[in-house]
Protein backbone atom coordinates (compact mmCIF):
# COMPACT_ATOMS: atom_id res chain seq x y z
CA UNK A 1 0.00 0.00 0.00
CA UNK A 2 1.25 3.24 -1.09
CA UNK A 3 0.32 6.38 0.45
CA UNK A 4 3.00 8.83 -1.25
CA UNK A 5 0.75 11.53 -2.32
CA UNK A 6 0.50 12.23 -6.25
CA UNK A 7 2.05 15.53 -7.50
CA UNK A 8 -0.83 16.88 -7.28
CA UNK A 9 -1.48 16.59 -3.78
CA UNK A 10 2.04 17.34 -2.51
CA UNK A 11 1.62 20.93 -4.59
CA UNK A 12 -1.71 21.79 -2.76
CA UNK A 13 -0.11 20.99 0.55
CA UNK A 14 3.08 22.72 -0.32
CA UNK A 15 0.47 25.93 -1.33
CA UNK A 16 -1.41 25.03 2.38
CA UNK A 17 1.75 24.80 4.63
CA UNK A 18 3.14 28.20 2.72
CA UNK A 19 -0.45 30.20 3.29
CA UNK A 20 -0.34 29.09 6.69
CA UNK A 21 3.15 30.01 7.12
CA UNK A 22 2.99 33.47 5.32
CA UNK A 23 -0.74 34.46 6.49
CA UNK A 24 -1.93 32.25 9.01
CA UNK A 25 0.11 31.82 11.82
CA UNK A 26 1.27 35.55 12.12
CA UNK A 27 -1.90 36.73 13.05
CA UNK A 28 -3.38 33.50 14.83
CA UNK A 29 -4.00 34.19 18.00
CA UNK A 30 -5.39 37.47 17.03
CA UNK A 31 -8.22 35.93 15.07
CA UNK A 32 -9.08 33.76 17.79
CA UNK A 33 -9.37 36.39 19.94
CA UNK A 34 -11.35 38.16 17.02
CA UNK A 35 -13.52 34.96 16.98
CA UNK A 36 -14.41 35.83 20.64
CA UNK A 37 -15.17 39.41 20.37
CA UNK A 38 -16.71 40.09 17.24
CA UNK A 39 -18.93 36.92 16.98
CA UNK A 40 -21.41 37.06 18.97
CA UNK A 41 -25.43 37.20 19.48
CA UNK A 42 -25.24 40.72 19.26
CA UNK A 43 -23.52 40.95 16.14
CA UNK A 44 -24.51 37.61 14.15
CA UNK A 45 -21.74 37.57 11.97
CA UNK A 46 -20.22 34.10 10.93
CA UNK A 47 -16.88 35.79 10.61
CA UNK A 48 -14.44 38.30 12.05
CA UNK A 49 -13.12 41.08 9.29
CA UNK A 50 -10.16 39.46 9.62
CA UNK A 51 -10.86 36.09 8.76
CA UNK A 52 -13.35 37.36 5.93
CA UNK A 53 -10.06 39.01 4.16
CA UNK A 54 -7.95 35.76 4.85
CA UNK A 55 -10.84 33.25 3.46
CA UNK A 56 -10.83 35.49 0.33
CA UNK A 57 -7.44 35.30 -0.34
CA UNK A 58 -7.10 31.29 -0.08
CA UNK A 59 -10.72 31.03 -2.29
CA UNK A 60 -8.66 33.41 -4.61
CA UNK A 61 -5.75 30.95 -3.96
CA UNK A 62 -7.66 27.97 -5.11
CA UNK A 63 -7.34 26.59 -1.62
CA UNK A 64 -11.57 26.33 -1.05
CA UNK A 65 -13.77 23.77 -0.53
CA UNK A 66 -11.50 20.73 -0.84
CA UNK A 67 -13.11 18.27 1.24
CA UNK A 68 -15.88 17.54 -1.38
CA UNK A 69 -14.61 14.74 -3.85
CA UNK A 70 -16.36 16.08 -6.47
CA UNK A 71 -14.59 18.78 -9.00
CA UNK A 72 -17.88 20.42 -9.81
CA UNK A 73 -18.03 21.78 -6.27
CA UNK A 74 -14.79 20.75 -4.33
CA UNK A 75 -11.16 19.20 -4.58
CA UNK A 76 -12.04 16.06 -6.41
CA UNK A 77 -9.48 14.28 -4.35
CA UNK A 78 -10.23 10.68 -2.19
CA UNK A 79 -10.36 10.52 1.13
CA UNK A 80 -6.74 9.85 1.90
CA UNK A 81 -5.83 12.19 -0.55
CA UNK A 82 -7.58 14.98 1.20
CA UNK A 83 -6.61 13.41 4.37
CA UNK A 84 -2.93 14.81 4.19
CA UNK A 85 -4.04 18.33 3.48
CA UNK A 86 -6.45 18.00 6.36
CA UNK A 87 -3.18 17.06 8.75
CA UNK A 88 -1.70 20.59 7.20
CA UNK A 89 -5.20 22.64 8.46
CA UNK A 90 -5.19 20.70 11.72
CA UNK A 91 -1.89 22.77 12.64
CA UNK A 92 -3.97 25.61 13.38
CA UNK A 93 -7.36 25.69 15.07
CA UNK A 94 -8.13 28.67 12.58
CA UNK A 95 -7.18 27.43 9.25
CA UNK A 96 -10.28 24.93 8.54
CA UNK A 97 -11.96 28.09 8.85
CA UNK A 98 -9.79 30.07 6.27
CA UNK A 99 -10.32 27.25 4.02
CA UNK A 100 -13.74 26.72 4.01
CA UNK A 101 -13.19 23.36 5.23
CA UNK A 102 -13.93 23.67 8.90
CA UNK A 103 -16.93 21.41 11.01
CA UNK A 104 -19.89 21.31 11.45
CA UNK A 105 -19.78 22.98 8.14
CA UNK A 106 -18.14 20.09 5.82
CA UNK A 107 -20.55 17.29 7.03
CA UNK A 108 -23.43 19.68 6.76
CA UNK A 109 -22.42 20.67 2.74
CA UNK A 110 -22.08 17.19 2.20
CA UNK A 111 -25.53 16.15 3.16
CA UNK A 112 -26.91 18.86 1.05
CA UNK A 113 -25.02 17.74 -1.68
CA UNK A 114 -26.30 14.54 -1.19
CA UNK A 115 -29.79 14.52 0.04
CA UNK A 116 -30.82 18.18 -0.15
CA UNK A 117 -33.35 19.27 -2.87
CA UNK A 118 -32.61 21.69 -6.06
CA UNK A 119 -34.37 24.54 -3.80
CA UNK A 120 -32.53 23.48 -1.11
CA UNK A 121 -29.38 23.46 -2.52
CA UNK A 122 -29.88 27.01 -3.73
CA UNK A 123 -31.09 28.29 -0.92
CA UNK A 124 -28.05 26.99 2.03
CA UNK A 125 -25.43 25.08 0.13
CA UNK A 126 -24.57 27.65 -2.24
CA UNK A 127 -24.07 30.68 0.64
CA UNK A 128 -22.24 27.75 2.46
CA UNK A 129 -20.07 26.57 -0.49
CA UNK A 130 -19.18 30.48 -1.91
CA UNK A 131 -20.03 32.69 0.38
CA UNK A 132 -18.82 33.60 4.06
CA UNK A 133 -21.73 32.08 5.61
CA UNK A 134 -22.06 29.37 8.67
CA UNK A 135 -24.67 26.28 9.43
CA UNK A 136 -24.94 24.25 12.51
CA UNK A 137 -25.76 20.68 13.24
CA UNK A 138 -28.67 20.50 16.09
CA UNK A 139 -28.25 16.54 17.40
CA UNK A 140 -27.79 16.44 20.79
CA UNK A 141 -30.20 16.72 24.20
CA UNK A 142 -29.32 17.44 27.68
CA UNK A 143 -31.71 15.29 28.97
CA UNK A 144 -30.93 12.17 26.68
CA UNK A 145 -27.60 10.28 26.37
CA UNK A 146 -25.80 11.51 23.42
CA UNK A 147 -24.16 8.95 22.48
CA UNK A 148 -27.32 6.56 22.15
CA UNK A 149 -29.31 9.13 19.58
CA UNK A 150 -32.29 6.34 19.49
CA UNK A 151 -33.38 7.96 22.72
CA UNK A 152 -33.95 11.34 21.10
CA UNK A 153 -36.80 13.20 22.42
CA UNK A 154 -37.03 16.22 20.32
CA UNK A 155 -40.34 16.32 18.15
CA UNK A 156 -41.76 17.23 14.29
CA UNK A 157 -45.10 17.09 14.21
CA UNK A 158 -46.16 17.73 10.65
CA UNK A 159 -49.48 20.34 10.78
CA UNK A 160 -50.56 20.93 6.95
CA UNK A 161 -47.71 22.15 5.06
CA UNK A 162 -45.24 22.72 8.11
CA UNK A 163 -43.50 21.03 10.77
CA UNK A 164 -43.79 22.19 14.33
CA UNK A 165 -40.63 21.68 16.28
CA UNK A 166 -40.48 21.65 19.96
CA UNK A 167 -37.30 20.51 21.31
CA UNK A 168 -34.23 20.60 23.63
CA UNK A 169 -31.17 20.80 22.45
CA UNK A 170 -27.35 21.83 22.98
CA UNK A 171 -23.87 21.42 21.98
CA UNK A 172 -24.88 22.92 18.67
CA UNK A 173 -21.70 23.99 17.64
CA UNK A 174 -21.43 27.28 15.86
CA UNK A 175 -24.70 27.96 16.03
CA UNK A 176 -23.88 32.34 17.31
CA UNK A 177 -23.80 33.66 13.61
CA UNK A 178 -25.34 30.71 11.62
CA UNK A 179 -28.15 31.06 9.11
CA UNK A 180 -29.11 27.96 9.60
CA UNK A 181 -29.48 24.43 11.42
CA UNK A 182 -29.64 21.05 10.61
CA UNK A 183 -32.06 19.46 13.28
CA UNK A 184 -32.24 15.83 13.76
CA UNK A 185 -35.69 14.87 15.70
CA UNK A 186 -38.14 12.74 15.88
CA UNK A 187 -40.52 12.51 13.06
CA UNK A 188 -42.24 9.06 13.87
CA UNK A 189 -42.35 7.97 17.27
CA UNK A 190 -43.88 4.72 17.29
CA UNK A 191 -41.37 3.37 14.07
CA UNK A 192 -38.51 0.96 15.10
CA UNK A 193 -35.48 2.48 16.82
CA UNK A 194 -33.15 3.72 13.74
CA UNK A 195 -36.59 4.95 11.70
CA UNK A 196 -37.93 7.48 13.94
CA UNK A 197 -35.86 10.54 13.16
CA UNK A 198 -35.50 12.64 10.77
CA UNK A 199 -33.17 16.08 9.14
CA UNK A 200 -35.33 19.02 9.22
CA UNK A 201 -33.23 22.69 7.86
CA UNK A 202 -34.26 25.77 10.38
CA UNK A 203 -33.62 29.14 9.51
CA UNK A 204 -31.86 30.36 12.48
CA UNK A 205 -34.09 33.86 12.04
CA UNK A 206 -37.38 31.22 12.29
CA UNK A 207 -39.71 31.91 15.06
CA UNK A 208 -39.26 29.50 18.11
CA UNK A 209 -35.85 29.05 17.23
CA UNK A 210 -34.23 30.18 20.25
CA UNK A 211 -30.26 30.41 21.37
CA UNK A 212 -30.04 30.11 24.88
CA UNK A 213 -26.56 30.37 25.71
CA UNK A 214 -23.41 29.10 24.49
CA UNK A 215 -22.19 26.09 26.59
CA UNK A 216 -18.99 26.78 28.05
CA UNK A 217 -16.57 23.89 26.55
CA UNK A 218 -13.50 23.77 29.49
CA UNK A 219 -13.57 27.27 30.34
CA UNK A 220 -14.57 28.48 26.98
CA UNK A 221 -17.63 30.06 25.53
CA UNK A 222 -17.19 32.50 22.78
CA UNK A 223 -16.74 32.47 19.32
CA UNK A 224 -19.49 30.38 16.99
CA UNK A 225 -20.10 28.54 20.14
CA UNK A 226 -21.51 24.91 21.28
CA UNK A 227 -24.79 26.26 21.69
CA UNK A 228 -27.88 25.59 23.44
CA UNK A 229 -31.04 25.65 21.86
CA UNK A 230 -34.96 25.44 22.24
CA UNK A 231 -37.48 24.73 19.73
CA UNK A 232 -40.53 26.46 20.78
CA UNK A 233 -43.15 25.62 18.24
CA UNK A 234 -40.72 26.22 15.88
CA UNK A 235 -42.51 26.32 12.22
CA UNK A 236 -40.99 25.98 9.12
CA UNK A 237 -42.17 24.43 5.80
CA UNK A 238 -42.81 20.76 5.36
CA UNK A 239 -40.03 21.14 2.20
CA UNK A 240 -37.38 21.92 4.56
CA UNK A 241 -37.05 17.90 5.14
CA UNK A 242 -33.56 17.05 4.71
CA UNK A 243 -33.53 14.03 2.73
CA UNK A 244 -36.58 10.93 3.00
CA UNK A 245 -38.85 11.23 5.89
CA UNK A 246 -37.32 8.24 8.88
CA UNK A 247 -34.27 8.27 7.39
CA UNK A 248 -32.32 10.43 9.89
CA UNK A 249 -30.02 8.36 10.99
CA UNK A 250 -29.06 7.07 7.24
CA UNK A 251 -27.93 10.67 6.57
CA UNK A 252 -26.01 10.91 9.87
CA UNK A 253 -24.13 8.04 9.13
CA UNK A 254 -23.50 9.75 5.83
CA UNK A 255 -21.71 12.85 7.77
CA UNK A 256 -20.09 10.69 9.91
CA UNK A 257 -17.75 8.38 8.06
CA UNK A 258 -15.86 11.54 6.09
CA UNK A 259 -16.07 13.61 9.05
CA UNK A 260 -14.34 11.49 11.26
CA UNK A 261 -11.05 11.05 8.66
CA UNK A 262 -11.48 14.46 8.46
CA UNK A 263 -11.17 15.29 12.91
CA UNK A 264 -8.59 12.24 12.88
CA UNK A 265 -5.96 13.86 10.34
CA UNK A 266 -6.48 17.37 11.87
CA UNK A 267 -5.88 15.92 15.29
CA UNK A 268 -2.95 14.66 13.51
CA UNK A 269 -1.14 17.95 12.29
CA UNK A 270 -2.37 19.59 15.89
CA UNK A 271 0.47 16.68 17.25
CA UNK A 272 2.96 17.38 14.52
CA UNK A 273 2.61 21.31 15.56
CA UNK A 274 2.76 20.48 19.20
CA UNK A 275 6.24 18.17 18.67
CA UNK A 276 7.54 21.02 16.82
CA UNK A 277 7.14 23.52 19.16
CA UNK A 278 8.18 21.36 21.91
CA UNK A 279 11.45 20.56 19.90
CA UNK A 280 12.30 24.60 19.43
CA UNK A 281 11.40 25.30 23.19
CA UNK A 282 13.52 22.45 24.32
CA UNK A 283 16.58 23.78 22.12
CA UNK A 284 16.10 27.60 23.41
CA UNK A 285 15.23 27.01 26.78
CA UNK A 286 17.78 27.25 29.74
CA UNK A 287 16.85 25.56 32.78
CA UNK A 288 18.91 24.04 35.52
CA UNK A 289 22.37 23.98 34.08
CA UNK A 290 21.46 23.50 30.60
CA UNK A 291 18.76 23.23 27.74
CA UNK A 292 15.95 21.21 28.13
CA UNK A 293 16.46 19.80 25.02
CA UNK A 294 19.48 18.07 27.34
CA UNK A 295 17.34 16.45 29.99
CA UNK A 296 16.15 13.11 29.56
CA UNK A 297 12.97 13.62 30.40
CA UNK A 298 12.15 16.00 27.58
CA UNK A 299 13.90 13.50 25.49
CA UNK A 300 11.77 10.37 26.40
CA UNK A 301 8.54 13.16 25.52
CA UNK A 302 9.88 14.14 22.02
CA UNK A 303 10.33 10.05 21.07
CA UNK A 304 7.21 9.12 22.05
CA UNK A 305 5.36 12.09 20.77
CA UNK A 306 7.41 10.93 16.96
CA UNK A 307 6.50 6.94 17.60
CA UNK A 308 2.35 7.86 18.52
CA UNK A 309 2.21 10.12 15.88
CA UNK A 310 3.59 8.12 12.94
CA UNK A 311 1.81 5.45 14.08
CA UNK A 312 -1.88 7.09 14.23
CA UNK A 313 -1.31 8.50 10.93
CA UNK A 314 -0.54 4.96 9.45
CA UNK A 315 -3.79 3.71 11.05
CA UNK A 316 -5.60 6.56 9.71
CA UNK A 317 -4.60 6.62 6.17
CA UNK A 318 -5.09 3.19 5.92
CA UNK A 319 -8.71 3.07 7.16
CA UNK A 320 -9.58 6.45 4.19
CA UNK A 321 -7.63 4.27 1.80
CA UNK A 322 -10.48 1.12 2.55
CA UNK A 323 -12.87 3.72 2.96
CA UNK A 324 -11.94 4.87 -0.84
CA UNK A 325 -11.75 1.12 -2.07
CA UNK A 326 -14.57 -0.95 0.13
CA UNK A 327 -16.55 1.76 1.30
CA UNK A 328 -17.52 3.29 4.47
CA UNK A 329 -19.41 0.18 6.09
CA UNK A 330 -16.56 -2.47 5.64
CA UNK A 331 -14.11 0.20 6.62
CA UNK A 332 -16.30 0.62 9.91
CA UNK A 333 -13.67 -1.39 12.28
CA UNK A 334 -10.83 0.77 10.79
CA UNK A 335 -13.04 3.88 11.48
CA UNK A 336 -13.84 3.46 14.85
CA UNK A 337 -10.51 2.12 15.79
CA UNK A 338 -8.70 5.79 14.49
CA UNK A 339 -11.58 7.82 16.51
CA UNK A 340 -10.05 6.04 19.04
CA UNK A 341 -6.40 6.34 18.50
CA UNK A 342 -6.10 10.01 16.90
CA UNK A 343 -7.75 11.97 19.60
CA UNK A 344 -5.95 10.15 22.35
CA UNK A 345 -2.41 9.87 20.50
CA UNK A 346 -3.20 13.84 20.75
CA UNK A 347 -3.98 14.81 23.92
CA UNK A 348 -0.93 13.31 25.17
CA UNK A 349 1.73 14.57 23.12
CA UNK A 350 -0.06 18.40 23.32
CA UNK A 351 -0.22 17.64 26.96
CA UNK A 352 4.31 16.91 26.59
CA UNK A 353 4.78 19.59 24.87
CA UNK A 354 2.61 22.05 27.25
CA UNK A 355 5.29 20.19 30.19
CA UNK A 356 8.04 21.58 28.02
CA UNK A 357 6.69 24.98 28.33
CA UNK A 358 5.44 25.35 31.86
CA UNK A 359 3.11 28.12 32.84
CA UNK A 360 3.10 29.39 29.00
CA UNK A 361 1.98 25.86 27.80
CA UNK A 362 -1.48 26.42 29.67
CA UNK A 363 -1.44 30.16 28.90
CA UNK A 364 -3.51 32.11 25.66
CA UNK A 365 0.33 33.44 24.36
CA UNK A 366 0.78 29.99 22.35
CA UNK A 367 -1.32 27.69 20.38
CA UNK A 368 -1.13 24.72 22.88
CA UNK A 369 -3.92 25.18 25.32
CA UNK A 370 -6.82 25.83 22.36
CA UNK A 371 -5.33 22.36 20.95
CA UNK A 372 -5.45 20.43 23.77
CA UNK A 373 -9.43 21.49 24.36
CA UNK A 374 -9.98 20.41 20.86
CA UNK A 375 -8.26 17.19 21.35
CA UNK A 376 -9.76 16.62 24.49
CA UNK A 377 -13.28 17.17 23.10
CA UNK A 378 -13.13 15.14 20.12
CA UNK A 379 -12.88 12.07 22.63
CA UNK A 380 -16.27 12.86 23.11
CA UNK A 381 -17.68 14.38 19.56
CA UNK A 382 -18.86 12.01 16.71
CA UNK A 383 -19.04 9.63 19.97
CA UNK A 384 -17.21 9.02 22.67
CA UNK A 385 -14.34 6.90 23.19
CA UNK A 386 -15.77 3.92 25.04
CA UNK A 387 -18.49 3.45 22.40
CA UNK A 388 -16.15 2.90 19.66
CA UNK A 389 -14.00 0.45 21.96
CA UNK A 390 -17.62 -1.37 22.54
CA UNK A 391 -18.12 -1.92 19.42
CA UNK A 392 -14.41 -3.05 18.20
CA UNK A 393 -14.77 -5.65 20.97
CA UNK A 394 -18.25 -6.80 19.78
CA UNK A 395 -16.95 -7.71 15.99
CA UNK A 396 -13.38 -9.30 17.43
CA UNK A 397 -15.78 -11.59 19.98
CA UNK A 398 -18.35 -12.47 16.96
CA UNK A 399 -15.21 -13.79 15.33
CA UNK A 400 -14.80 -16.48 17.67
CA UNK A 401 -18.57 -16.99 18.95
CA UNK A 402 -21.86 -15.13 19.62
CA UNK A 403 -22.07 -11.73 19.88
CA UNK A 404 -21.52 -10.39 23.49
CA UNK A 405 -24.47 -8.67 25.13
Amino acid sequence: MDFAPSERVERLRERIDAFLDEHVYPVELEALHALDEEVTVETGIAYPPLLVELRERAKADGLWNLFLPDEEHGGGLTNWEYGMLCESMGRSIVAPMVFNCSAPDTGNMEILLEHGTPEQQDRWLKPLLDDHTRSCFSMTEPETAGSDPTGLRGRAELDGDEWVINAHKWFTSGAVGASVAIAMVVTDPDAAPHKRASMILVPTDAPGFNLIRPVSVMGHSGGPGHCEIRYEDCRVPASNLLGERGAGFKVAQDRLGPGRIHHCMRAIGAAERALELMCKRALTRDAFGGKLAEKQFIQDFIAKSRIEIDGARLMVLNAAHMMDTVGNKVAAKEIAMIKVIAPNMACKVIDWAIQAHGGAGVSQDTSLAHAYASARTLRLADGPDEVHRASLARRELRRYGEPAR
